[in-house]
């Protein structure tokens, strides 16, 4: 958000309830559960709103991680909690910003898949599915709406160094993981025009891993 925001861009961040002091100062928060229709509807009405600065960009972040059993070990509950998580919030956003982005001329639209959606591994069946549905919907969203002026590219990063991962993993060598900064910059270009002849990419953010 920072990357996007100090380099001009208008950023409408959704956010849970009561949680909008955490965004960075001049990021715009709406509450929204991205996972109901509703509410990503109202988000992304907001963000298109502004009279004179048309939706050009959406950036998909929602998601998540849960580690399982093999998938005879895991109950089919669990397999779809990482489906909703993961890829119902990137289809919910993409089918409310599309017909934005068409009336604006075009834009970009940035998804975030995984590294383990090209490389699994075990215990982690549905969200390997899950971040491997998110690419194949981005790339028939960059076949779809190509004539219409909407890029479509994903992100594949490996293990993001957050305090959560440090803590999850306290015997990794962190200097081989990927930073948040260094994916917001991947995706900072891929929003904004510089990046106007690439859709339809999968761009491997993997660090030194």
């Amino acid at each position: 958000m920072r990357a996007l925001r100090d380099s001009g861009w208008r950023v409408i961040a959704p956010v849970r309830p009561g949680s909008a002091g955490r965004l960075p100062d001049g990021v715009i928060a709406v509450e929204a559960d991205l996972t109901v229709k509703t509410d990503v509807e109202a988000a992304v009405d907001t963000a298109a709103g502004e009279p004179g600065a048309p939706l050009r960009a959406v950036v998909n972040l929602v998601g998540g991680f849960a580690m399982g059993g093999k998938v005879h070990e895991t109950p089919v509950e669990d397999f779809e909690a990482m489906l909703r998580l993961n890829l119902r919030p990137t289809y919910l956003v993409t089918a409310a910003a599309l017909p934005h982005l068409v009336e604006a001329g075009g834009g970009s639209i940035v998804c975030v898949s995984s590294r383990a959606a090209l490389a699994p591994f075990p215990g982690a069946a549905g969200y390997v599915t899950a971040k491997a549905a998110v690419l194949a919907f981005a790339d028939a969203v960059a076949v779809e709406y190509k004539k219409q002026g909407v890029r479509v590219n994903t992100v594949l990063p490996s293990v993001i160094d957050t305090p959560l991962n440090r803590d999850e993993q306290p015997g990794a060598d962190t200097s081989r993981w990927v930073t948040p900064d260094e994916i917001a910059t991947v995706i900072e270009f891929l929003a904004g025009d510089a990046s106007a002849p690439t859709s339809g990419a999968r761009i491997p953010v993997y660090g030194q891993s």
